[in-house]
C-alpha cells in the first residue's frame, strides 16, 4: 500500500520491507526527539491488517496463538506469535480485541500468509478472517501523546505508545490535525533503543522466541497446547537458545552504518576471525550515535569486543546468556 502521506512536504519515500511510507520528511532526529517528547505521529499505514470476528474468536485465537488471549480484556493490548512445529517464529501478532473484533496488525505483506494459516485451522469454530489491509491503515502515537484518537478508530494502548487501526479514508485527516509526521526510520531508532525485535530482521528462518527476549511478551508459558510449545518448553526447562540478542553501540567514527546481516566477530580475532552473529537492525539515533541489535552466538562472553563488519562495536545484554 502506496501511503498518500508521501506527499506531505519533504516525505522521502523507503525502501525495502518499509517502501510504500516515508523513510523520513527532511530532519530525521528532530524527528526522533519528536516521538521521544511524545509528539506526532508515524505512518504504519503499509502494514498488514487482519481482522477476526465471531463469538469464537478469541478462545480460537487461544488455541493457534503462543499468548493467553482466551480471557484477554477488551481494550487490552498484547502481542503473539506463531511457531513452526519446530518452534521457529513464523508471525509475529500485535493485537487488541474492541469487544465485537480482534484486530491484528503485521509486517507489510505477510497477512496473506497468515490468513491462509488461520483459515485453515477454522475447522467448526464460529470465527470469520478478513484481511482489511486496504480499507484500514495504522498509525502509531508515541508514549505521551495527547493526540485524540478518532472515534472510528480501535487503539491499542501499549507501553512505547498507542497503534490506531485507523479507516484508510480518514488517514489524511487525522495527518492534518496529529502533530508533525515522523518517519520510519525515527520509528526504527526507537524501536532499537527500546530492543525491541521485529520479524524478519531479528529473525531468520530458525529463529526461536528465546533468543530475542520474546517470552513472556509474546509467549505465555502457562498456557494449553499451540503449534511448536514443545520448543518452547524444552529449551525454557532444560536447555539455553543457541543464539542471543544483543544491543551494539558502534564506532561513531564509521560514515556507513552495517547493514542487515553484516557479519559479526570477535574484535580480537581480527578480520579473518570466524564469524559469531550478525547485524539485525542498525541505526542513527539522536543521543546514542549509530547502534544496532545483532543476534550473537550464546556462548560470546558478554564483555567481549565485537566487530561488525569493519565497525568496532560494544555490546550490551539484551539476552541472558
Amino acid at each position: 500500500m502506496k501511503s498518500p502521506l508521501l506527499s506531505l512536504p519533504g516525505a522521502v519515500p523507503a525502501e525495502g520491507a518499509d517502501e510504500g511510507v516515508a523513510a523520513h520528511y527532511g530532519d530525521l532526529f528532530r524527528e526522533q526527539r519528536a516521538l521521544a517528547d511524545g509528539t506526532g505521529f508515524v505512518d504504519l499505514s503499509h502494514r498488514g491488517v487482519v481482522a477476526v470476528t465471531g463469538d469464537d474468536r478469541l478462545s480460537w485465537l487461544h488455541l493457534l496463538l503462543t499468548q493467553h488471549v482466551s480471557d484477554l480484556p477488551t481494550g487490552q493490548a498484547t502481542e503473539a506469535l506463531i511457531l513452526s512445529a519446530n518452534g521457529h517464529i513464523e508471525h509475529a501478532l500485535y493485537l487488541v480485541d474492541d469487544g465485537t473484533t480482534v484486530w491484528v496488525h503485521v509486517e507489510p505483506g505477510s497477512q496473506e500468509a497468515l490468513i491462509a494459516y488461520l483459515e485453515s485451522m477454522k475447522f467448526f469454530y464460529r470465527v470469520e478472517v478478513t484481511d482489511r489491509t486496504a480499507d484500514t491503515a495504522v498509525v502509531h502515537l508515541p508514549a505521551g501523546s495527547i493526540a485524540p484518537a478518532p472515534a472510528s478508530a480501535a487503539v491499542r494502548e501499549t507501553p512505547y505508545g498507542r497503534d490506531l487501526f485507523l479507516p484508510r479514508e480518514e488517514l489524511e485527516a487525522f495527518a492534518a490535525q496529529a502533530g508533525p509526521p515522523a518517519g520510519i526510520l525515527a520509528h526504527e531508532a526507537l524501536r532499537v533503543e527500546q530492543h525491541r525485535p521485529r520479524l524478519g530482521f531479528e529473525t531468520d528462518h530458525r529463529t526461536i522466541p528465546h533468543e530475542l527476549g520474546w517470552i513472556g511478551t509474546a509467549v505465555h508459558l502457562q498456557k494449553g497446547c499451540y503449534r511448536g510449545q514443545e520448543t518452547v518448553a524444552r529449551v525454557q526447562n532444560l536447555g539455553k537458545p543457541p543464539r542471543r540478542l544483543v544491543f551494539l553501540h558502534l564506532d561513531g567514527s564509521e560514515v556507513r552504518l552495517p547493514p542487515n546481516g553484516a557479519e559479526v566477530r570477535l574484535a580480537d580475532d581480527g578480520p579473518d576471525g570466524r564469524k559469531i552473529g550478525f547485524v539485525t537492525t542498525s541505526v542513527r539515533h539522536h543521543e546514542l550515535g549509530p547502534v544496532a541489535l545483532a543476534l550473537v552466538k550464546r556462548n560470546v562472553p558478554v564483555d567481549a569486543r565485537l566487530m561488525a563488519e569493519d565497525t568496532a562495536a560494544a555490546q550490551e545484554t539484551v539476552v541472558e546468556p
